[in-house]
């Protein structure tokens, strides 16, 4: 027989100030036969101010490791020893059969990085060249990176993102075509 156990009541978090919750009074909408065919059909949409960004190129550090625990430690600690400072970063292990953990990493010094990397037993170690992306840290503004590209008809192949501070984010993206898509985007 299975035991039985008390669940634990949920934490509270603490908050800031609670801020007033304030109703927007409601919209009149039209009736569906007075709209348009094509609104009728749009999916819902929501509009936001154009977020602005900058873009540059970088180049980015692909490592695989066979997985082992504090791997990532480990990578962090190498690249400390050389002096090198991470600008943006993943790592991961995609599963327990596959037994591989890749990190991804743009630094301030390749070829300290990728030595430290060697030294630590990295399998493989590729250089790719990437975009770096600065924006505002807004509602909207990766749509609008994205919307860019695709209406250029580039494809991405990934992207990754952090906010940098409260008031900037950081996104790196692959594409099909990367002078291409710096091109649109900096004519965005």
């Amino acid at each position: 027989m299975a035991k039985k156990t008390k669940k634990a009541a949920p934490k509270k978090r603490k908050t800031a100030a609670k801020r007033p919750i304030v109703k927007a009074a409601p919209k009149k909408k039209k009736p569906a036969a007075a709209r348009p065919a094509a609104v009728k059909s749009a999916p819902a949409m929501r509009t936001f101010a154009s977020p602005k960004f900058t873009v540059s190129t970088a180049i980015e550090i692909t490592a695989t490791f066979p997985d082992q625990m504090g791997l990532t430690a480990k990578v962090a600690a190498a690249m400390v020893a050389e002096n090198v400072n991470i600008l943006a970063g993943t790592g991961y292990s995609a599963s327990a059969f596959r037994r591989k953990a890749t990190f991804t990493l743009i630094v301030d010094n390749l070829e300290k990085a990728e030595r430290a990397l060697e030294r630590i037993g990295a399998d493989e170690i590729q250089d790719s060249l990437v975009l770096f992306v600065e924006t505002e840290n807004k509602v909207g503004a990766l749509e609008k990176i994205a919307r860019t590209i695709a209406n250029a008809g580039i494809n991405i192949y990934y992207f990754y993102s952090t906010t940098s501070s409260g008031r900037t984010a950081t996104c790196v993206f692959k594409t099909a075509d990367d002078q291409k898509a710096i091109r649109v985007l900096r004519a965005a």
